[in-house]
C-alpha cells in the first residue's frame, strides 16, 4: 500500500462520507419541511376574498333557451386589485344538472371593496320542458347552484372560491316563452369590473 491507509482505513472513511451525506440529506429534508410548514401556516391564515349569492332571478327566453342571472357578491380584502380567471358553474334541480358551464376571464375584484358580479345561467328549452311536467302549480322550481370562482392572487397563485345556493326560481310563464319575456331591457349582461 503506496499511500499508507489500509483496506480498513478506507472503508471507514468511506462509511464516515455516506453517514455525513445522509446526515445532511435528513437535515435539509428537515429544513424544507418546516420551512413548508411555516409557509402553509401563512397562507391557510391570510385573509382572502370571500363571496355570496345575492339572487338569481329569470332573465330572459331566447331561441337557444331560457337565461338566469345569478347576482354574485365578492369582497377582497386586498389593497390591489385582484383578477378573476374564470367563473364555473353548475344548476342542479330535483338532484340533475340543468345547466353548466364557464365563463373565461370575467373581469377583476375592486380593491379594499366589494364587486357585485352577473353569472348569467342558460338552461335549454329541451331541459325546460321535463322540469315542466315534474312541478305542479306553483311553476317555480327548487334548485342548487354551485360556483367556483377561480382568482389570481399575487405570490400565492390561483384559488378557488366556492360558492353554493339553494332556493326557488320562477319558470318562464308561456307569455314569456312566445314574446320573449325579459325582466330586463339591457341586450345582454356584462360581468362587472373595475
Amino acid at each position: 500500500m503506496k499511500d499508507g491507509m489500509g483496506l480498513g482505513t478506507k472503508v471507514s472513511f468511506g462509511v464516515i462520507g455516506v453517514s455525513f451525506v445522509i446526515l445532511v440529506a435528513v437535515k435539509m429534508s428537515e429544513l424544507l419541511n418546516k420551512a413548508k410548514n411555516y409557509v402553509n401556516d401563512k397562507v391557510a391564515n391570510m385573509p382572502k376574498p370571500e363571496a355570496s349569492v345575492a339572487d338569481v332571478d329569470f332573465m330572459r327566453v331566447g331561441k337557444d333557451g331560457v337565461e338566469y342571472l345569478a347576482k354574485v357578491n365578492v369582497s377582497n380584502p386586498y389593497s390591489t386589485p385582484l383578477p378573476i380567471c374564470e367563473i364555473k358553474y353548475s344548476l342542479k334541480s330535483d338532484g340533475r344538472e340543468i345547466a353548466s358551464g364557464v365563463i373565461p376571464d370575467p373581469g377583476s375584484l375592486k380593491a379594499n371593496g366589494t364587486t357585485l358580479l352577473d353569472v348569467p345561467v342558460k338552461v335549454a328549452h329541451s331541459i325546460l320542458v321535463n322540469l315542466i311536467r315534474d312541478i305542479g302549480r306553483d311553476w317555480d322550481i327548487d334548485y342548487q347552484l354551485d360556483l367556483g370562482l377561480v382568482i389570481d392572487i399575487p405570490c400565492v397563485g390561483n384559488i378557488t372560491i366556492p360558492v353554493s345556493q339553494k332556493g326557488e326560481i320562477k319558470l318562464p310563464t308561456l307569455k314569456d316563452m312566445f314574446t320573449g319575456g325579459s325582466k330586463n331591457t339591457d341586450p345582454a349582461p356584462a360581468p362587472a369590473t373595475t
